[in-house]
């Protein structure tokens, strides 16, 4: 029989990652990052120019296709940034084309892989899928990140990797949001606090740190409580590089995005 999961285990493993947010050697190799002119420099001040390469004529049976992507008709690969993603999004909201900028974000999201535009069909076609992409916003905005994230983690093949990419999208958009605005969280950075999670609790002696961070930064289907841990780990860690002195930016996605690039990962 499956073991069962320990909750009181798993608060405690997140209580000893709260008091140790990053170790010394990752502010060291964040900072590294961040001044390198070929890896952090140029998210100085944002992470707006990250920018995802994709081919327009794979997305020809998505609709709606979003104004400000390249047409389709062309089989050219083109590019996209961060910032041209929330310009869009921005765009999107004035009318309330949620499912346009829906779309934009898994675009973005799926980059160059080819079964994006299948998995992004499949997930549109579902009965009631329009009505919760502009309800998790409403949540977003009303309630908060958490309860925009269940509202979404329950139409099928869309998964919280991809659901918190358009989160953090129309979370930038929107000109209030209750509470942390939303990150991006998938497998990358899960392993990034998996293996920080298994160190910090060998550290504290717990013996039983290995299974338990295994199971709660496993590589996918992350709870809600998860991604409100991981909100608040990435908000507060943000904060710890700002008060270092290392001309951090004030913006999380950045550390996101680094953790994303392995500017740092635990050994």
């Amino acid at each position: 029989m499956p073991t069962r999961f320990n909750q009181s285990a798993a608060d405690k493993l997140d209580a000893a990652m709260f008091q140790c947010l990053l170790p010394e050697d990752a502010v060291e190799s964040l900072s590294r990052w961040l001044a390198d002119p070929e890896r952090g420099r140029r998210y100085a001040h944002g992470s707006g120019p990250h920018t995802i390469a994709y081919t327009p004529s794979n997305w020809m049976a998505v609709t709606p296709w979003p104004l400000g992507l390249a047409d389709r008709d062309t089989h050219a690969s083109a590019s996209v940034s961060r910032a041209a993603i929330v310009a869009i999004v921005t765009t999107a909201k004035q009318s309330g084309r949620w499912t346009e900028a829906f779309v934009a974000t898994q675009v973005w999201g799926y980059g160059p892989r080819g079964y994006g535009p299948h998995r992004t069909c499949q997930v549109l076609a579902q009965p009631g899928a329009e009505a919760a992409i502009a309800e998790a916003v409403s949540l977003l905005a009303d309630v908060g990140a958490i309860a925009a994230y269940d509202r979404l983690n329950v139409l099928d093949g869309l998964g919280p990797a991809f659901l918190t990419k358009f989160l953090y999208f129309a979370g930038l958009a929107l000109s209030e949001v209750k509470g942390p605005r939303p990150l991006i969280l998938d497998s990358v950075l899960a392993g990034v606090l998996r293996r920080h999670a298994t160190k910090i609790g060998r550290a504290v002696g717990y013996e039983w740190s290995d299974a338990i961070a295994k199971r709660i930064w496993r590589d996918g289907n992350w709870t809600s409580h998860r991604y409100d841990v991981y909100l608040q780990w990435m908000y507060a860690a943000n904060e710890q590089l700002v008060d270092a002195l290392i001309d951090w930016p004030a913006a999380p996605d950045v550390l996101e995005l680094a953790l994303f690039s392995s500017a740092w990962g635990p050994a």
